[in-house]
Protein backbone atom coordinates (compact mmCIF):
# COMPACT_ATOMS: atom_id res chain seq x y z
CA UNK A 1 0.00 0.00 0.00
CA UNK A 2 1.19 3.41 -0.76
CA UNK A 3 1.37 5.55 1.99
CA UNK A 4 -2.12 7.37 1.27
CA UNK A 5 -3.95 3.92 1.59
CA UNK A 6 -4.17 3.32 -1.94
CA UNK A 7 -2.80 0.54 -3.69
CA UNK A 8 0.83 1.02 -5.37
CA UNK A 9 0.77 1.45 -9.16
CA UNK A 10 1.64 -2.44 -10.62
CA UNK A 11 4.17 -2.23 -13.30
CA UNK A 12 5.08 -5.51 -15.07
CA UNK A 13 8.33 -6.24 -16.85
CA UNK A 14 8.23 -8.43 -19.84
CA UNK A 15 11.42 -9.72 -20.10
CA UNK A 16 13.49 -12.43 -21.69
CA UNK A 17 16.35 -12.64 -24.55
CA UNK A 18 15.74 -11.88 -27.66
CA UNK A 19 12.88 -13.53 -29.67
CA UNK A 20 10.70 -14.22 -27.47
CA UNK A 21 8.07 -12.10 -28.18
CA UNK A 22 8.47 -10.06 -25.18
CA UNK A 23 6.83 -7.09 -27.30
CA UNK A 24 3.58 -9.32 -28.76
CA UNK A 25 2.81 -10.44 -24.73
CA UNK A 26 3.66 -7.00 -23.34
CA UNK A 27 1.03 -5.36 -26.08
CA UNK A 28 -1.59 -8.30 -25.14
CA UNK A 29 -0.99 -8.11 -21.37
CA UNK A 30 -1.55 -4.21 -21.47
CA UNK A 31 -4.87 -4.47 -23.68
CA UNK A 32 -5.75 -7.12 -21.29
CA UNK A 33 -5.53 -4.75 -18.65
CA UNK A 34 -5.75 -1.72 -20.27
CA UNK A 35 -2.91 0.05 -19.07
CA UNK A 36 -0.48 1.81 -20.93
CA UNK A 37 2.68 -0.28 -22.89
CA UNK A 38 6.54 0.84 -23.30
CA UNK A 39 9.18 -0.71 -25.54
CA UNK A 40 12.18 -0.93 -23.55
CA UNK A 41 14.26 -0.40 -26.70
CA UNK A 42 13.09 3.14 -26.95
CA UNK A 43 14.72 3.80 -24.00
CA UNK A 44 18.57 2.25 -25.91
CA UNK A 45 20.96 5.53 -25.84
CA UNK A 46 21.93 5.71 -29.97
CA UNK A 47 25.00 3.87 -28.96
CA UNK A 48 23.95 0.99 -27.82
CA UNK A 49 21.70 0.65 -30.87
CA UNK A 50 24.77 0.81 -33.23
CA UNK A 51 26.56 -1.28 -30.98
CA UNK A 52 24.42 -4.12 -31.61
CA UNK A 53 23.28 -3.12 -34.82
CA UNK A 54 27.17 -3.83 -35.68
CA UNK A 55 27.05 -7.53 -33.77
CA UNK A 56 28.62 -6.26 -30.80
CA UNK A 57 26.93 -7.51 -27.33
CA UNK A 58 26.46 -4.87 -24.73
CA UNK A 59 28.35 -5.00 -21.27
CA UNK A 60 26.73 -4.53 -17.80
CA UNK A 61 28.49 -0.62 -18.18
CA UNK A 62 26.15 -0.27 -21.54
CA UNK A 63 22.72 -1.60 -19.79
CA UNK A 64 23.04 0.59 -16.53
CA UNK A 65 21.97 3.99 -18.01
CA UNK A 66 18.97 2.05 -20.10
CA UNK A 67 18.10 0.44 -17.27
CA UNK A 68 18.16 3.48 -15.38
CA UNK A 69 15.90 5.27 -17.63
CA UNK A 70 13.34 2.61 -18.08
CA UNK A 71 12.98 2.46 -13.82
CA UNK A 72 12.71 6.14 -13.75
CA UNK A 73 10.00 5.57 -16.75
CA UNK A 74 8.15 2.90 -14.14
CA UNK A 75 8.42 5.18 -11.39
CA UNK A 76 7.25 8.29 -13.38
CA UNK A 77 4.27 6.76 -13.95
CA UNK A 78 3.44 4.87 -10.60
CA UNK A 79 4.01 8.81 -9.29
CA UNK A 80 0.75 9.91 -11.45
CA UNK A 81 -1.20 6.32 -10.25
CA UNK A 82 -0.57 4.35 -13.58
CA UNK A 83 -0.11 0.98 -13.89
CA UNK A 84 2.14 0.01 -16.89
CA UNK A 85 3.21 -2.56 -18.77
CA UNK A 86 7.19 -2.42 -19.92
CA UNK A 87 9.40 -4.57 -22.45
CA UNK A 88 13.00 -5.31 -20.92
CA UNK A 89 15.11 -8.12 -21.61
CA UNK A 90 16.09 -7.62 -17.55
CA UNK A 91 18.72 -11.12 -18.10
CA UNK A 92 20.55 -10.29 -14.86
CA UNK A 93 18.86 -10.55 -11.37
CA UNK A 94 21.06 -7.77 -10.39
CA UNK A 95 19.50 -5.80 -13.45
CA UNK A 96 15.46 -6.44 -12.43
CA UNK A 97 16.78 -5.40 -8.73
CA UNK A 98 17.71 -2.51 -10.04
CA UNK A 99 13.98 -2.34 -11.69
CA UNK A 100 12.63 -3.18 -8.24
CA UNK A 101 13.99 0.28 -7.21
CA UNK A 102 11.61 1.91 -9.04
CA UNK A 103 8.34 2.96 -6.29
CA UNK A 104 6.25 0.30 -7.71
CA UNK A 105 4.71 -2.92 -7.19
CA UNK A 106 7.16 -4.30 -10.09
CA UNK A 107 6.58 -7.90 -11.12
CA UNK A 108 8.01 -10.22 -14.09
CA UNK A 109 6.75 -12.26 -16.56
CA UNK A 110 9.80 -14.31 -17.67
CA UNK A 111 8.96 -15.91 -20.99
CA UNK A 112 10.80 -18.54 -22.23
CA UNK A 113 11.22 -20.74 -24.77
CA UNK A 114 13.69 -23.71 -26.36
CA UNK A 115 17.32 -21.82 -27.56
CA UNK A 116 16.13 -23.42 -31.60
CA UNK A 117 12.75 -21.77 -31.71
CA UNK A 118 14.56 -18.46 -30.34
CA UNK A 119 17.18 -18.33 -32.83
CA UNK A 120 14.35 -19.57 -35.66
CA UNK A 121 12.25 -16.58 -34.58
CA UNK A 122 14.90 -14.12 -34.89
CA UNK A 123 16.31 -15.30 -38.20
CA UNK A 124 12.40 -14.48 -39.41
CA UNK A 125 12.25 -11.18 -38.18
CA UNK A 126 12.88 -7.91 -39.90
CA UNK A 127 13.35 -4.14 -38.98
CA UNK A 128 15.09 -4.87 -35.63
CA UNK A 129 18.83 -3.62 -34.76
CA UNK A 130 19.31 -7.15 -32.55
CA UNK A 131 20.77 -9.70 -35.02
CA UNK A 132 20.75 -13.18 -34.55
CA UNK A 133 24.36 -13.72 -34.17
CA UNK A 134 23.65 -12.00 -30.53
CA UNK A 135 21.02 -14.15 -29.22
CA UNK A 136 24.55 -16.41 -27.84
CA UNK A 137 25.16 -13.55 -25.31
CA UNK A 138 22.11 -12.86 -24.21
CA UNK A 139 21.75 -16.64 -23.44
CA UNK A 140 25.04 -16.41 -21.64
CA UNK A 141 23.97 -13.68 -19.41
CA UNK A 142 20.67 -15.10 -18.76
CA UNK A 143 19.77 -15.52 -15.12
CA UNK A 144 16.11 -17.01 -15.16
CA UNK A 145 13.48 -15.44 -12.70
CA UNK A 146 14.18 -17.13 -9.24
CA UNK A 147 11.50 -17.78 -6.48
CA UNK A 148 11.51 -15.43 -4.42
CA UNK A 149 11.55 -12.42 -7.17
CA UNK A 150 7.89 -11.56 -7.98
CA UNK A 151 6.62 -12.95 -10.93
CA UNK A 152 5.49 -15.61 -13.50
CA UNK A 153 7.82 -17.91 -15.70
CA UNK A 154 5.46 -18.57 -19.22
CA UNK A 155 6.63 -20.42 -22.00
CA UNK A 156 5.83 -19.09 -25.49
CA UNK A 157 5.82 -22.21 -27.20
CA UNK A 158 2.23 -21.66 -26.56
CA UNK A 159 -0.18 -19.58 -28.66
CA UNK A 160 0.02 -15.18 -27.80
CA UNK A 161 -3.41 -15.60 -26.52
CA UNK A 162 -2.43 -17.78 -23.95
CA UNK A 163 1.02 -16.34 -23.16
CA UNK A 164 -0.95 -13.42 -22.11
CA UNK A 165 -3.62 -15.51 -19.98
CA UNK A 166 -0.82 -17.44 -18.07
CA UNK A 167 0.53 -14.47 -17.44
CA UNK A 168 -2.19 -12.22 -15.94
CA UNK A 169 -3.30 -15.16 -14.04
CA UNK A 170 0.25 -16.20 -12.72
CA UNK A 171 0.80 -12.29 -11.77
CA UNK A 172 -2.19 -12.71 -9.95
CA UNK A 173 -4.62 -9.97 -11.77
CA UNK A 174 -8.38 -9.90 -12.89
CA UNK A 175 -8.14 -7.90 -15.76
CA UNK A 176 -11.98 -6.49 -15.13
CA UNK A 177 -11.18 -5.37 -11.86
CA UNK A 178 -7.85 -3.52 -13.20
CA UNK A 179 -9.81 -1.90 -15.78
CA UNK A 180 -12.55 -0.52 -13.03
CA UNK A 181 -9.56 0.54 -10.62
CA UNK A 182 -6.69 1.89 -12.94
CA UNK A 183 -6.70 5.09 -14.69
Amino acid sequence: MAEDGQARAIAIVVMGTSGVGKTTAAEGIAKALGWPVAEADEFHPQANIDKMTSGTPLNDEDRWPWLRAIRDWIGGEAAKGVSTVVTCSALKRRYRDLLREADADVRFVFLSADPALIGQRIGGRSGHFMPPALLASQLADLEPLEADEPGVKVSVEASPEEVVRLAVEGLGLDPARERLTKP
